[in-house]
């Protein structure tokens, strides 16, 4: 018997199949065939249309010892999602769950019938041009949950960004075929503070691993910037929009520190006033629109929410066209056929999903007083920063943003100009070095939802890092 011949033949049979196997890794790693991330594929979620793109959603453990995990959905790119970028999707609160928010009435792929038995598409959807994954952060919200009870008492900035970047660690260790994707961070409200955090710890976590994250850029809207400056263009904005009195207006200017967290009770009354006797029954996410008054038992009701820039309370009014959408996100998200599909719920959360958490918000634990250092650090880093406001929002309104952006000082590259989609003006812009700013006509709070065809043309614009069309 020929040994070395024999050898020789063993040893091309490994070869072979060492390099098929690795073929099969790196085929794998590209087109995404890894066990964990089939365990998450949705097949289809109950009512929902016939679609190309493929949806996975689950769960990522950020920490061991609590029990923290966070809840994901990414509905990928209608045409070639191998090429596009990664959307990372953040909706604020704090408190308030990006499938609630995001997903279902903003920018996702679905919208919600009133009934809360189905879905329909959204023609609008941003993954038309970008793979987009919604994640619901903190612990706490929507679907995202912890073992240890006292962190929906204790959470803050820091937990959440420290979180939110662990979880896109361990997300993109799923994920392979994304591990070196473009990625942009996006997000509007309270996730004025949630994405510029969550963009600093990613530049920080670059400086020292030898495998970086491919962040190139942030976009917020209608954005909680800095506590002062936030609280004057509120206010300096209900009194141009005629929503309070000269009177009470210079009360407000004269009596109150927005710079403080906590108000005295004389500026508290004054708001309260404000809020009870001049408002009216307005929806403060849109001044225009008509408010969602009335419950499942025929009456009217209003939640009052409070944000960590803003000592008093607001009338938590989630509304556009149809300002009832996010009692349909209640009814859906509920049920136990949704919930399975989705992955959800698997330890049984001993409460009911809701689209915001009133315990976390009510127990927020630390807030920046002002994120414009940030703003200084990505511009320093390179990245790609877009801020735009609907400019019909009077909880964090145009002018809110606008007193906060001056703060930096930014040299003007291209003066405020009109920009348009089809045809129509879309809002205004000035493009700073550093910096975007964009304001949307006719949009409330979530822009996405009152004016997605301007929303969607906003962002493409941004991830080609164009300038807005002027015709």
């Amino acid at each position: 018997m020929n040994f070395m011949a024999l050898a020789v033949g063993r040893r091309e049979i490994f070869v072979s199949v060492l390099f098929a196997f690795l073929l099969l890794v790196s085929v794998g790693a590209s087109h995404g065939a890894g066990a964990e991330e089939e365990a998450d594929r949705i097949k289809a979620l109950p009512g929902q249309p016939k679609v190309s793109f493929q949806q996975f959603s689950g769960y990522v453990t950020v920490n061991q010892v609590a029990g923290r995990a966070l809840f994901y959905w990414l509905t990928e790119a209608v045409h070639e999602p191998l090429s596009k970028p990664l959307v990372v999707w953040l909706n604020g609160g704090p408190g308030c769950s990006s499938v609630a928010y995001g997903a279902s009435e903003e920018i996702g792929p679905f919208r919600l019938n009133k009934s809360g038995s189905g879905l329909y598409l959204n023609k609008f959807s941003w993954n038309t041009v970008a793979n987009l994954l919604f994640l619901e952060t903190p612990a706490g919200v929507g679907f995202s949950y912890s073992n240890r009870s006292s962190d929906l008492l204790d959470t803050g900035d820091r937990r959440t960004a420290k979180d939110s970047l662990e979880f896109l660690i361990r997300w993109l260790g799923r994920f392979l075929r994304y591990k070196n994707r473009e990625v942009f961070l996006t997000g509007e409200s309270y996730a004025g503070h949630y994405v510029p955090q969550l963009a600093r710890e990613i530049m920080k976590y670059n400086t020292r691993t030898k495998h970086p994250i491919n962040l190139k850029g942030i976009m917020v809207g209608n954005a909680v910037t800095d506590n002062y400056y936030d609280n004057l263009g509120t206010v300096t904005y209900w009194w141009s929009h005629a929503m309070i009195s000269d009177k009470t207006y210079r009360q407000l200017l004269n009596t109150c520190d927005f710079r403080r967290q906590k108000e005295s009770d004389e500026c508290e009354s004054l708001y309260t006033y404000a809020l009870d006797q001049e408002f009216g029954n307005i929806d403060q996410y849109n001044i225009y629109a008509p408010p969602c008054n009335i419950n499942s038992d025929g009456a009217v009701t209003r939640r009052m929410l409070r944000l960590p820039h803003r000592p008093h309370p607001i009338f938590w009014q989630f509304s556009g066209y149809d300002p009832c959408t996010e009692k349909y996100a209640e009814i859906y998200y509920n049920r136990p056929d949704v919930q399975k599909a989705l992955h959800a719920n698997t330890t049984k959360i001993p409460y009911r999903w809701t689209a915001c958490s009133g315990i976390l918000n009510r127990n927020w634990n630390d807030t920046e007083v002002s994120i414009l250092p940030t703003y200084k650090e990505m511009i320093a880093g390179g990245l790609r920063v877009w801020v735009f406001s609907g400019d019909v929002d009077s909880v964090v309104p145009v002018t809110a943003t606008r007193f906060s952006l001056a703060r930096l000082n930014l040299v003007t590259k291209i003066p405020w100009y009109p920009w348009y989609v089809k045809k129509q003006v879309g809002g205004w812009t000035e493009v700073y070095e550093g910096l975007t700013f964009a304001t949307v006509r006719g949009a409330g709070h979530e822009v996405p939802l009152f004016k997605p065809r301007a929303a969607l043309q906003l962002f493409k614009s941004f991830l080609r890092g164009e300038n807005l069309p002027k015709s």
